[in-house]
């Protein structure tokens, strides 16, 4: 019995598969249709596929922490449709490309395909000041120098810039917006050096009133920092306020035993 049917399962496997191979061969594509190739490239290879610019895009965004819409043109959406339908599928489901991607109009576009041009300037330059192949120094990218912003400053630049267009309590509300948003990530140095370094050079600036306002900001995410005591000590000690110079000094050796404890550093 057995033997008279596996012939015939045999047979029957046969039949589905032959079906579905038909049926994988003649059912129609889903997807709606495929995205146009890349148009207008004047940095990348003409021949550079679509797949191929999307990541390189992709690359560029996440570096620079912005969207498509930072150097590309936005097409106007039709009338009776959401920003949602015309963004769908790149172009698919009847819906127009979100964006016209060859446009030139933007300026951060212009200035995109110039920064790759530098980059690719200063690679073969890294590898020869190093003395090292290609492959085995470091490359430079977008990430390199924005490090997930679009305009890559340093913090206290742009904390000073702040202070002087909207005074001090600006820019002590601007950086701690900064820290609220970019804790954590590669963009801007929170750490508990960078205000202290920020407050010596005010305070050798003859500005101990804003060294001190930033230090006392630094002791609010870092209540144990003693290079921050010293640093109060120091600003207080310009405006000739030797009490609160002594009290900051005090409070900056109370610390330092702690600090070297958890440490596992002793004091030389």
């Amino acid at each position: 019995m057995i033997r008279r049917l596996v012939p015939l399962f045999i047979v029957a496997l046969a039949s589905a598969l032959s079906s579905m191979f038909v049926f994988a061969q003649t059912a129609p594509q889903r997807g709606g249709p495929q995205a146009p190739p890349p148009q207008n490239l004047q940095v990348l290879a003409k021949d550079t596929s679509g797949a191929q610019v999307l990541q390189l895009m992709q690359n560029i965004t996440a570096a620079l922490g912005v969207t498509c819409g930072y150097c590309h043109v936005q097409n106007a959406v039709p009338e009776g449709r959401g920003r949602g339908d015309a963004a769908a599928g790149r172009g698919g489901r009847g819906g127009p490309p979100p964006f016209d991607f060859a446009s030139d109009e933007k300026p951060q576009k212009k200035a995109a395909r110039e920064m790759m041009l530098m980059v690719r300037d200063i690679n073969p330059k890294v590898a020869a000041a190093v003395g090292k192949s290609a492959d085995a120094a470091t490359r430079v990218g977008c990430v390199t120098c924005h490090r997930g912003v679009a305009i890559p400053r340093q913090l206290t630049d742009i904390l000073d810039q702040t202070a002087m267009e909207k005074g001090l309590p600006g820019a002590v509300a601007q950086y701690k917006e900064l820290r609220k948003q970019f804790y954590g990530a590669q963009a801007y140095d929170f750490s508990e050096a960078s205000l202290v370094t920020y407050a010596q050079r005010l305070t050798q600036g003859n500005k101990p009133d804003d060294a001190i306002a930033w230090l006392q900001v630094n002791l609010e995410d870092f209540p144990t920092s003693a290079r921050s005591y010293a640093g109060l000590s120091q600003a207080q000690q310009r405006k000739n306020d030797k009490d609160a110079a002594i009290r900051s000094l005090e409070k900056r050796w109370s610390w330092i035993p702690k600090t070297l404890s958890s440490s596992g550093r002793s004091i030389n």
